[in-house]
């Protein structure tokens, strides 16, 4: 492809085109949180797999007000009552507790005045009021979580409560994060002339296992032609996907492509008409996903956002994230540019009903503190002038 910008879809297109599915294991219900199913889970059963009772109460014939009602036993949650409920009867039961045979429904507690082994009714009951019926929730053999789904606390209550064990999951792709430039140095370390530190690779290290991905810790590649290849070599022998942030420009100093080039990596895309991210680099080799993206740490964030974190979600076979909201409108005006699409961070707000995206303050790529508090990445069509408060903007989310 040449080197001239594509947009942000046609990129993402190109990425997602290019993903392979990887394959699938089965692991314990303990190991599955954040993991994606790559099966369906079905109900062993009906969930509940008895008619119960919604509360404390009485089990009873259905009927008016002011009985009185023999009790004649109890039915509570793994203790069934055997007795069979006729008229003039009542059982006591519990949240959950089995729907003895012969009782139509349950009366609250509250509407029954208790003595003497009697109750007297103060409400009328109809037929299947506070009786949660067999299959209600789920039925046998039906599908409770799809595949494609990441498995996430609730998901994983429906599982346990289909019957499963175990699950059938994909593969975690395995990310290697590599950072360049002799300039880097690692968190907490006294910094020299000229010199910054590596916020991209703890970054980027962090946003990969977000995404469901099992990452190492990032790695620094200095400037220099033969260690770039030789690190580069490891991390596609080892790797799903290989991200690397910085040296993908066209400076003196920028070894990655010509590396990337004699590893055999073929590149797909480089530059995207977008602000920031613009030099972002992809490529592949052997079913081996290779991103290059931005030194600045807020191009390095973006492009992942827009780029990678999909590409991780579909060698899984996720499903699509989900969004409340795939739009805003704009609180305040937002600039335009005349050639590129702008990712402005944003912080959403609901209000009367809409949805306002404010923007997180100056947008410049190497401000890191941008990025706290965003919620989502408001997408900026380029143009002339501005787009005015007031006017709907898509949304991409980001990681929360």
């Amino acid at each position: 492809m040449p080197n001239t910008p594509i947009t942000i879809a046609q990129a993402r297109a190109c990425v997602l085109l290019a993903t392979p599915r990887l394959g699938e294991e089965r692991v314990p219900i303990g190991d599955a949180l954040d993991r994606v199913l790559a099966r369906d889970v079905r109900a062993t059963g009906d969930v509940p797999p008895f008619a119960c009772s919604a509360m404390d109460g009485y089990a009873l014939k259905a009927g008016p007000a002011a009985r009185t009602l023999n009790v004649i036993g109890e039915s509570r949650a793994g203790a069934p009552s055997p007795r069979l409920v006729g008229d003039g009867e009542a059982i006591r039961i519990s949240t959950g507790g089995a729907i003895p045979a012969g009782a139509e429904a349950v009366i609250r507690q509250e509407d029954v005045v208790p003595g003497n082994g009697q109750i007297a009714t103060t409400a009328a009951v109809a037929p299947g009021e506070n009786v949660r019926e067999a299959g209600e929730d789920m039925r046998a053999g039906t599908t409770s979580v799809p595949a494609g789904t990441t498995l996430r606390a609730a998901e994983l209550g429906a599982v346990v409560a289909a019957g499963a064990g175990e699950v059938t999951v994909a593969i975690k792709p395995r990310v290697s994060v590599l950072c360049t430039g002799d300039e880097l140095r690692g968190p907490g370390e006294a910094l020299g002339p000229g010199e910054i530190h590596n916020s991209n690779g703890p970054m980027l290290a962090a946003l990969a296992t977000h995404a469901g991905a099992s990452a190492a810790t990032a790695r620094r590649l200095p400037d220099d032609r033969a260690r770039t290849e030789a690190a580069l070599e490891e991390a596609l022998d080892g790797s799903d996907v290989v991200i690397i942030a910085g040296g993908v420009s066209v400076g003196p100093h920028d070894l990655v492509k010509p590396a990337l080039a004699n590893l055999g990596v073929e590149q797909l895309f480089w530059r995207v008409a977008l602000r920031p991210g613009g030099p972002t680099w992809f490529g592949v080799r052997g079913g081996r996903l290779v991103f290059g993206l931005p030194g600045n740490p807020v191009s390095a964030f973006v492009t992942f956002s827009l780029f990678t974190r999909p590409a991780i979600a579909a060698l899984q076979g996720a499903s699509p994230d989900r969004m409340l909201d795939r739009e805003a409108t704009l609180a305040v005006a937002v600039p335009q540019n005349p050639r590129l699409e702008q990712a402005v961070r944003v912080r959403l707000e609901r209000r009367n009903g809409t949805t306002l995206a404010f923007p997180t303050g100056p947008q410049g790529s190497h401000m890191v503190t941008s990025l706290l508090g965003a919620d989502a990445l408001a997408l900026i069509p380029p143009g002339a002038g501005e787009l005015h408060a007031g006017m709907t903007v898509a949304l991409e989310s980001l990681p929360s």
